[in-house]
């Protein structure tokens, strides 16, 4: 039997009912497409909280208060709300730490911010000047906060651009306006330019104060939030980081390790945790979507099973006049594998489309990849080789003489 013989008969089969065809081919379609729409989501936060890790800073070690329930264990709670790390701590490690870029404490804390009968909720940082060189932070007009802010306790604050934008309004210079801060009024002496990301972590959501004010009239203790430390090179952020532990260690008196009153984790670590959580997901959200795939292939199967039984009268006629097992196997094999491949096509198609749309029009986060695609169209191939296998082949077993008879 000629290929263009198996490609002629299997349009005239498959379009000999269009309605059930197109059912058919549907479930491969929206199976494909969940496919790669949830993938490509998964695929889109990890990329988006990877870019939010890397703007944070470079080479970025963060302290963390807190207690730890063993060694290289994260906090078990209160990480960042317990008193544990203070002020001093900070400058120490600034001062008897070499491969050192700069080093920030901070208090930071979540306060109702009102200016000119507008209001917004959003993270206060009390901070230093060198919190911007840490963090890579740059100003948009204005300047950022200086010692002489530092050490006379002053009320001046510098805001990101969605706090600007919340408050004032987009396109307009905030500098020398003023907002209050838990009712407490502060002068605003910059604004910072726009890192982009979202959550409580964006720096475009922030307003940054002297940290001698934020223990002063906000925090009201001498306790500090966390401390980051910009290490010189990548190379030396491992070393600075065991450093800086045994330095704390012994400023607070503890012996064993696993008894820290605090948490140290630099910039890799945060990657690698965020990554394999992000890559959890995917694989949870495709595994998800799959199931629609396998619900698709028994769809295929039962059309096949329904057009064998339907088309036993044409098989055994077929035998009769010289058709081999292995024509008629090729012959209802193509049909499925034709269905799988015609809406893995379609749902590629609208995959990626959904996938661009969500994207384009800031609803989500979605990164469609190449690879998202082929395992899909892969998937889908398989499915139809796997689903069409039993209904070709219970087709090329069937007696010539029975299929004749059958009515």
């Amino acid at each position: 039997m000629k290929i263009g013989d198996i490609f002629e008969e299997t349009y005239s089969a498959l379009s000999s009912n269009k309605i059930r065809s197109s059912l058919t081919i549907l479930g491969i379609v929206i199976g494909i497409a969940s496919v790669i729409i949830l993938i490509s989501i998964g695929q889109g936060a990890s990329g988006s909280i990877q870019s939010n890790i890397e703007s944070i800073g470079s080479n970025l070690i963060i302290v963390s208060p807190g207690v730890q329930r063993g060694a290289g264990t994260m906090v078990s709670s209160g990480r960042g709300s317990a008193k544990s790390l203070k002020l001093t701590d900070a400058e120490a490690i600034a001062s008897e730490i070499s491969g050192i870029k700069a080093v920030a404490a901070e208090v930071s804390g979540r306060y109702q911010i009102t200016a000119k009968g507008q209001n917004t909720n959003t993270t206060v940082d009390g901070t230093v000047p060198d919190y911007a060189t840490v963090r890579n932070l740059e100003i948009e007009s204005g300047s950022f906060l200086s010692q002489q802010n530092i050490e006379n306790a002053s009320k001046v604050a510098v805001i990101g651009p969605s706090v600007r934008d919340d408050l004032f309004g987009e396109d307009v210079d905030p500098v020398g306006q003023t907002i209050k801060i838990n009712k407490i009024q502060f002068k605003i002496i910059g604004l910072t330019k726009e890192k982009g990301g979202a959550g409580f972590g964006s720096q475009d959501d922030m307003i940054f104060i002297p940290i001698s004010t934020a223990q002063r009239f906000l925090s009201g203790n001498e306790y500090v939030t966390s401390i980051n430390v910009a290490a010189v090179d990548a190379e030396s952020t491992s070393i600075v980081q065991q450093e800086i532990t045994d330095l704390l260690l012994e400023k607070h008196n503890i012996a064993d390790s696993t008894l820290a009153d605090f948490s140290t984790m630099n910039q890799a670590d945060l990657l690698s945790s965020a990554t394999s959580i992000t890559d959890t997901l995917t694989m949870l959200l495709g595994a998800v979507a799959g199931i629609s795939l396998v619900v698709g292939g028994i769809g295929i199967m039962n059309m096949m099973l329904t057009s064998v039984t339907e088309r036993t009268k044409e098989i055994g006629l077929r035998k009769a006049i010289g058709a081999k097992r292995k024509d008629i196997n090729l012959q209802f094999f193509t049909e499925a594998v034709s269905l799988t491949f015609l809406g893995g096509a379609i749902g590629i198609l609208m995959g990626w489309s959904v996938a661009f749309i969500l994207t384009y029009f800031n609803i989500l986060t979605a990164s469609v990849s190449l690879s998202s695609v082929l395992l899909a169209f892969g998937v889908s191939t398989a499915i139809g080789i796997i689903f069409g296998y039993y209904p070709a082949r219970r087709a090329s077993q069937l007696n010539p003489i029975d299929a004749l008879r059958y009515e």
